[in-house]
C-alpha cells in the first residue's frame, strides 16, 4: 500500500495461497481462557487430525504451526546427507546444514544414496503433485540404504486424495508435515502436524514440552477436522473457482500451470504483470529468483474474479 498510494479502495490480496473463504464455526466455539490447555482435549485433536490424514500406525504430533514443525527436523538426528527439493519454500532449504538442492528429475538417483531428503506436495510455488505410488517408490529406495523422507504436505488438504499417509506403516522411516491454516483459510491460529514413527514423535513431544498449543488452537482444529461437510463442499468450491481462474487466464494469453486449487502459477514478465496489477490494488506473488514466474490465489468470489478480468484486459 505504501508503495502504491494511487490505489483508492480495498486490496485484492492473491499473493498466498491460504484459502479466502474461512472455516465459518468459530462463533459457535466457547473457549475457557482461564485454565492451562487440557492435555485430553490435545489428545481428541491428534485423533480427530489422525482420522482425517488417514494415519495408519504413525504417530500424529500437534505443532503450533507447521514453520516450528519444519525448524525442529534439525534436532531429530536424521541422516545426513541433506537434500531439498527446489524451487521450494525457503524455509527447506535453511533446516539442515549443508543442505543441497536437488530438482524432481534427480529423485530417484539421490534416493538410492541414502541420508535425507525434503519435498513439498503439492509442490510451492508451481503446483506439481507427485503421485502416492511416486512418493512410496522413492521412500521404499531411501530406507534401503537407511534413509528418510520428509514431505511437506501443507496444501494437500483441498486435494481429496494424494497424501503419502494412508499409504504408510507405523515403522517407514518417513516424517510428514501438515497444515492447518491453508486449506482452513486460518493461518492466524498457528495449528500445524508432525506425523512419523511413533518412538521419533514421542522424542519430538518430549522437546516441546507441556502445553504447546493454546485453548483456541486445540478446539478450532477439533472442531474444522470434524467438519466433514465443510471439508467436501469447500473441495467441491475451490475446484470450481480454479477452472474459473484457469479459463480466464487463458483468454488473456497466460497459461497457468499447478494442480493446487489454491493458486496457480503463470510464466509471463513477471515484474511487469506484478506492477500493472498492483497499480489497480490486485496484490499477486513474484519470485526473485523466478523472473518469469507470478503466482496467482483463488478469487474467492465471482466479483473478485471479474476485478482480476479487468485489470488484465487493461494493458
Amino acid at each position: 500500500m505504501a508503495a502504491f498510494p494511487q490505489v483508492s479502495g480495498s486490496w485484492l490480496d492473491l499473493s498466498t495461497g491460504i484459502n479466502p473463504d474461512p472455516w465459518d464455526g468459530i462463533d459457535r466455539l466457547r473457549i475457557d481462557w482461564r485454565r492451562l490447555p487440557d492435555e485430553t482435549d490435545l489428545a481428541l485433536l491428534e485423533q480427530v487430525a489422525a482420522v482425517h490424514f488417514g494415519v495408519q500406525g504413525h504417530g500424529v504430533l500437534a505443532l503450533p504451526g507447521t514453520e516450528l514443525g519444519l525448524r525442529g527436523l534439525s534436532m531429530l538426528g536424521l541422516p545426513a546427507p541433506f537434500r531439498h527439493v527446489a524451487p521450494g519454500y525457503r524455509t527447506h532449504g535453511e533446516i539442515f546444514a549443508d543442505s543441497r538442492a536437488i530438482d524432481y528429475g534427480a529423485l530417484a538417483q539421490e534416493a538410492g544414496q541414502g541420508g535425507t531428503i525434503l519435498l513439498a506436495n503439492p509442490a510451492n510455488p508451481d503446483g506439481r503433485l507427485m503421485t502416492v505410488a511416486e512418493l512410496v517408490a522413492i521412500a521404499h529406495k531411501l530406507a534401503a540404504k537407511g534413509g528418510w523422507l520428509v514431505v511437506d504436505e501443507a496444501f494437500i488438504d483441498a486435494h481429496e486424495r494424494g497424501s503419502l499417509l494412508p499409504a504408510l506403516d507405523g515403522d517407514a522411516p518417513v516424517v510428514v508435515l501438515r497444515s492447518f491454516g491453508k486449506f482452513f483459510g486460518l493461518a492466524g491460529v498457528r495449528l500445524g502436524f508432525a506425523v512419523g514413527p511413533q518412538a521419533l514423535i514421542e522424542r519430538w513431544r518430549a522437546m516441546l514440552g507441556s502445553w504447546p498449543l493454546s485453548a483456541a488452537a486445540i478446539a478450532i482444529g477439533t472442531a474444522a477436522y470434524g467438519d466433514a461437510r465443510w471439508i467436501a463442499a469447500t473441495r467441491q468450491r475451490l475446484s470450481e473457482r480454479v477452472a474459473a481462474l484457469d479459463a480466464m487466464l487463458v483468454r488473456h494469453g497466460l497459461r497457468a500451470t499447478g494442480q493446487s486449487p489454491l493458486f496457480r502459477l503463470v510464466e509471463c514478465n513477471a515484474a511487469r504483470l506484478f506492477d500493472r496489477l498492483a497499480r489497480r490494488g490486485i496484490l499477486t506473488r513474484p519470485f526473485d529468483y523466478a523472473p518469469c514466474w507470478l503466482r496467482l490465489g483463488v478469487p474467492a468470489r465471482a466479483d473478485e474474479l471479474d476485478r482480476l478480468d479487468r485489470a488484465l484486459a487493461d494493458g
